[in-house]
């Protein structure tokens, strides 16, 4: 499991660990500013662990034969949109070139299963008016260089499927929420700031709106697609629940009871979408998945893990690469 110390990576890792105790689990992360050993503590003796790029091939190679591995789950990616605004350059690294590194590795050691994980950000957005929604024969039509950068993710495995035979799956997701997410990420932002009295920072699109699924929903997705999921297929995962960032801002604070006038409004960063739906009929039809955790539920049982953990998410704050207002200021590394 690549990017395994990282938000979804790991709540699939402690996921998988709890549902498949005899399965032989090893992730393999390079521990950027996102990735955290503490988020699988407690999964020590359970869990192996390799600290590596998944740009450096031969490293990779070498774990997936030396730990007899026939499943490789790919979570690792940048995905801060706004760290893209500023690095584009790293994102394409990681995401398009580490991913196709991923790829030949597995195709070299013979693995019976390659799943990528993706996102619903590589179908482009979506008018605020409409009832339109992706489906896996949408067009691709990216607009911001996170989102081309997992496009060209996408792409790859589905060349290594249909030129090398390579077995793989897709799914795209929506936004997870959930434990374990690092503070630059909205919900947790909000819930951190509004447990210290910080004005909450609101693009000013403050109707664009999002679809969520809790962290754990999505991990039982995956879990679908690698058991009964056809192979070369793409899998919509999405919960159908939207909510604007207002609305998001507001469930925070009156999760927390904190007043409704502890927000702020920010500039939109550079290609900020409007909105983004998946039509997921396909998996739940074909393969019986559908989510659990209901959105309010999720997110005060969110909200709560973040104020009980102030230990784990307080020292991450300091670590975070950027301010949302930085593209303002500076054209970011050349």
């Amino acid at each position: 499991m690549t990017g395994g110390a990282g938000f979804i990576g790991a709540n699939f890792v402690r996921y998988w660990s709890e549902t498949h105790p005899d399965d032989h689990v090893v992730v393999y992360d390079l521990l950027t500013y996102a990735g955290n050993r503490a988020n699988l503590a407690g999964l020590e003796d359970a869990v192996g662990f390799v600290r590596g790029d998944i740009c450096d091939q031969a490293t990779v190679e070498h774990t997936m034969r030396d730990e007899a591995i026939d499943v490789v789950v790919n979570f690792a990616a940048e995905s801060h949109n706004s760290l893209a605004v500023l690095d584009p350059a790293l994102f394409f690294r990681t995401n398009v070139l580490g991913t196709q590194a991923m790829l030949e590795a597995a195709r070299q050691a013979g693995v019976a299963r390659f799943h990528h994980i993706s996102t619903c950000e590589v179908y482009g957005d979506l008018d605020l008016d409409t009832d339109e929604s992706f489906s896996e024969e949408s067009p691709y039509r990216p607009r911001t260089p996170y989102n081309a950068s997992k496009a060209g993710a996408d792409h790859a495995v589905r060349a290594y499927h249909e030129t090398y035979q390579l077995p793989v799956t897709v799914t795209n997701c929506c936004n997870n929420y959930g434990p374990y997410q690092f503070p630059e990420k909205v919900i947790p932002l909000f819930t951190t700031f509004a447990l210290d009295d910080v004005a909450l920072p609101m693009y000013a699109s403050t109707k664009n709106r999002r679809e969520w699924l809790h962290v754990i929903d999505h991990c039982r997705a995956i879990e679908a697609v690698l058991e009964r999921g056809r192979i070369g297929e793409t899998y919509n995962v999405g919960s159908g629940v939207e909510r604007s960032i207002e609305e998001i801002a507001d469930g925070v604070l009156d999760a927390l009871g904190k007043p409704s006038d502890l927000k702020t409004i920010v500039p939109d960063r550079p290609g900020h979408d409007r909105r983004y739906l998946l039509d997921s009929s396909k998996i739940r039809n074909e393969l019986g998945w559908k989510p659990q955790v209901p959105f309010e539920e999720g997110l005060a049982d969110t909200v709560r893990w973040y104020q009980a953990n102030r230990d784990w998410w307080e020292p991450l704050r300091d670590r975070a690469p950027v301010v949302e207002t930085a593209w303002e200021d500076s054209p970011g590394p050349t």
